[in-house]
């Protein structure tokens, strides 16, 4: 039987229990809610909304970074009645502002990170929605009788030609896409328990439909879990997809050609560069198994139960479709749009159809124009756009949407999309030429990055215009074109080119070229006469804008020097690098970029992708069975009597770790070597047993690398390296750069249930006295979001160097007391408090001590 609405879909999502519904990362740290947790605090959340007097219809404007505080919010608003408006994160203040108050929104919950200051509405914020009122009684709430005709959303889409207008979809509508999906599964179910939990890695954003539909509606019907990233870095993505053991990745095709490029760039580091192009020559035709162990190392490096990207968003490009199948992986794409509450057509992933945007949902019906323009009907088609107190009709004559794309249809049922309509170049010949089709050739061509080609008018014609965003500053766009243009027909064949000199193309949200601005920046260059190429000088400075933005610094332009013009500290530069990687999606070298001096080279950087090369090795086998049992056995058997031999320190404090269970960020004064052996006499068991340790990279590095000395003492620094992170299970933290990986391995010893040790001074005393600790800890402790314990270690300088005179004092029994480990208050930080001040306040809670 069809469900009346989607508060019936909600009940049997919380039905799943403590099945992990949503995994998603915050700072350095992954969180994980419950298909009840979820549902729950969905019920909660609707409570709220009641008792804010937030009544059936009215609406509320959601806006935030993908978390599971996002779905329950959605969720809630769907059970009190209320109609949700979906906001982009990355949507500016003023126009987060101009929706508000169309929509006439009641409420606005939003990201702690976003300026709401301009949406003048009574605001929630996401991230303390499990607090306080939030968990309200739910058993004072109903949810109001819904039929499927009701609104559910208006959602405001990012179109990349024209100002964004809101489309209201209806209950109805999300239901007429969530079950025909459910029958398709419903034959597969009796397979997905040897696989069972899928996991989708889902980097499309939730203000989106079908960003919605893949990350709440479809994941539950295989009892799936759902894993938001806060990065778009193709590094971190691929990080992150064997670690968390990811099936899926629902993405948007740039992320899907930036993965492309990393695994080849690692080839290429490697020194496999020929050898895989004999395979991937070989594999064209061979069965799925087949090609999978032939690229078994690409299928190592991702993980064995990764299979499949799910692409959506925009047309993948056939380039990057074909490298990920010869590869060994299914890629899937849909058609839709939101007017037709996302998918149209959907691949199955069983019976992919090549370069095919798949076969027609059912209970939707579809045909062709006779220009090719796709029209669809169905209960998917929205109810209108939004237009205060009446709808502006989404459909047309007899019902049909007219979507304004073209596409053709093969016998076998396949759509294929052949562009936008009102993208169609016709030229002086009365040929309708497709961007689409030029831009796929330009893409192939060694050196392009990416391309788009638009019409340029002149003389009542038009004639395409290719605009090329180059790979390597050496490529030479001339051949390029040449090249280009003899694969092409000659009325397609451009005549007409530039080079665009920004890093990247100006996008969407779902990742876009934005057409109405590189337009216009064609336009310019080709107003009064035709040229080869721009110097773009309005395109130059839009890196240097967004460096000001993310910085905060004015006057910065492409010679701005960043230590004296900008005064950019090394912690500066990992969250500018961070946010270049995040909107370039780049993967940068933390030492080359730390070598940068200006802005320019800054940006010469992001032109030049290479693979990042991991110095630091992470030993994850030193937190697995059996080395954990060695190690307590041997520190039982040795390290704590040699301690209580050398040091016999005297523990005080340990009271003001009473009902706290871990995990903690431990953080102490660095005196000598010998300082983990007190920090872990001091603490207690629950701490002792599962404790971490950052130690100098550098040191380590050495060790595992030794230089200068004989074959034998080679061996006896590898074997030291090998047994200090056994028995003290330590991980590198760089004094210099490198340390982003570092402190993300952190938050994944967190997440495991271990306790980190650091010693924020960076480097053992020379005086004994406590030195400055490195604003880097700041940046972890709030990333960590874990209870800081601050560690004073005192007498053992004293100790040290009296020992360093006397070596007889050695042999001698240490009175205790001459070396006492004091236990400080454990303290908890804002998310949003500076590094530094965190730094500074920490240091003083330790001197304190």
């Amino acid at each position: 039987m069809a469900r009346q609405s989607l508060i019936e879909f909600i009940e049997e999502y919380g039905r799943r229990g403590r099945e992990t519904a949503i995994a998603h990362r915050r700072g350095y740290r992954m969180e994980r809610w419950s298909y009840a947790r979820v549902a729950g605090a969905a019920g909660s959340f609707a409570a709220v909304l009641a008792g804010r007097g937030v009544r059936r219809g009215e609406h509320v404007m959601l806006w935030g970074e993908n978390c599971a505080e996002w779905v329950a919010a959605f969720f809630g608003c769907v059970l009190a009645g209320a109609v949700v408006v979906p906001m982009d994160a990355a949507a500016s203040a003023d126009f987060a502002g101009r929706v508000a108050a169309t929509v006439d929104a009641k409420m606005a919950i939003h990201s702690r990170a976003l300026d709401a200051s301009k949406i003048g509405r009574p605001e929630l914020l996401l991230e303390e929605l499990t607090e306080l009122e939030w968990r309200g009684p739910r058993a004072a709430f109903s949810a109001p009788e819904t039929k499927r005709s009701d609104a559910v959303e208006i959602v405001f889409t990012s179109g990349t030609t024209a100002e964004p207008r809101g489309v209201v979809l209806t209950h109805g509508n999300m239901l007429a896409n969530i079950e025909p999906m459910e029958a398709q599964i419903r034959p597969y179910l009796k397979w997905e328990r040897f696989f069972h939990p899928l996991r989708f890695l889902n980097l499309l954003p939730l203000s989106h439909v079908f960003g919605q539909l893949m990350g709440m509606f479809i994941p539950p019907l295989l009892g799936g879990t759902v894993i938001f990233l806060d990065t778009m870095s193709p590094a971190e993505v691929s990080r992150i997809i064997p670690r968390e053991r990811v099936t899926a990745l629902v993405t948007v095709p740039r992320m899907i050609e930036s993965l492309q490029g990393q695994i080849e760039r690692e080839i290429e580091a490697a020194g496999r560069r020929e050898k895989f192009r004999r395979n991937f020559a070989k594999a064209e035709g061979e069965k799925f198994l087949r090609r999978c162990w032939r690229f078994r190392k690409t299928h190592r490096r991702l993980g064995w139960k990764f299979w499949a990207f799910i692409s959506g968003g925009a047309a993948l490009p056939e380039g990057a479709e074909s490298f990920w199948n010869r590869v060994g992986y299914a890629v899937v794409q849909g058609y839709g749009l939101t007017e037709t509450t996302s998918l149209v057509s959907v691949n199955n992933p069983f019976h992919v159809g090549k370069r095919s945007i798949g076969k027609l949902m059912p209970g939707i019906e579809m045909k062709l124009s006779n220009e090719g323009e796709i029209l669809v009907r169905g209960e998917n088609v929205a109810s209108g756009y939004f237009q205060g107190a009446k709808l502006e009709p989404v459909a047309g004559e007899e019902g049909w949407f007219r979507t304004g794309d073209l596409g053709e249809m093969d016998a076998d049922g396949n759509l294929y999309f052949k562009g936008r309509r009102k993208n169609v170049i016709v030229t002086p010949a009365g040929m309708n030429v497709y961007p689409e089709d030029l831009e796929t050739a330009l893409r192939k061509q060694e050196g392009v990055r990416d391309a788009v080609v638009v019409g340029v008018e002149q003389d009542g014609n038009a004639e395409p215009c290719a605009v090329l965003l180059l790979a390597d500053e050496k490529a030479d766009p001339a051949g390029i074109m040449e090249r280009a243009n003899g694969t092409l027909a000659e009325y397609q064949r451009m005549r007409r080119w530039m080079v665009w000199r920004a890093p990247d193309f100006p996008r969407t949200a779902t990742q876009k070229p934005m057409l109405a601005q590189i337009r216009g920046a064609v336009e310019k260059e080709f107003g009064a006469q035709v040229k080869t190429e721009t110097t773009a000088t309005d395109q130059e400075s839009s890196f240097a804008d967004f460096v000001a933005r993310v910085t905060g610094r004015k006057g910065v332009s492409a010679n701005a020097n960043l230590e004296t013009d900008l005064q950019m500290s090394s912690l500066d530069r990992v969250e500018l690098m961070s946010a270049l990687e995040e909107k370039y999606q780049v993967d940068l070298s933390e030492t080359r970029f730390a070598e940068a001096k200006t802005v320019g080279e800054m940006e010469k950087l992001l032109r030049e992708p290479r693979a990042r090369v991991q110095t630091h090795k992470f030993p994850r086998w030193a937190q697995r069975w059996p080395v954990t049992w060695l190690r307590l056995a041997v520190y039982y058997a040795l390290t704590w009597p040699a301690t209580t031999l050398l040091a016999r320190p005297e523990v005080r404090g340990r009271q003001n770790l009473r009902g706290v269970r871990g995990p903690v960020l431990v953080v102490s004064n660095h005196v000598t070597y010998v300082d983990i052996g007190c920090v872990l006499a001091a603490l207690p068991g629950r701490f002792r047993h599962r404790l971490a340790t950052a130690m100098e990279a550098e040191r380590l590095y050495g060790m595992r690398h030794p230089e200068g000395m004989g074959c034998f003492m080679r061996v006896v620094n590898r074997a030291n390296y090998f047994l200090v992170i056994a028995l003290f299970n330590v991980f590198p933290l760089p004094k210099m750069t490198g340390f982003r990986e570092s402190f993300a391995f952190a938050g994944e010893l967190a997440d495991k249930g271990w306790n980190v040790l650091v010693f924020p001074e960076g480097e053992r005393t020379k005086d004994g006295k406590l030195g400055r600790f490195r604003a880097g800890i700041g940046l972890l402790a709030t990333n960590l979001r874990l209870p800081v314990v601050p560690v004073r270690i005192d007498g053992l300088w004293e100790l040290a160097q009296a020992r360093l005179a006397n070596p007889w004092l050695r042999l001698k029994r240490v009175p205790k007391g001459s070396v006492k480990v004091t236990i400080g208050e454990p303290v908890t930080f804002a998310a949003d408090t500076d590094a530094e001040q965190i730094a500074r306040d920490l240091e003083r809670r330790v001197a304190e001590l």
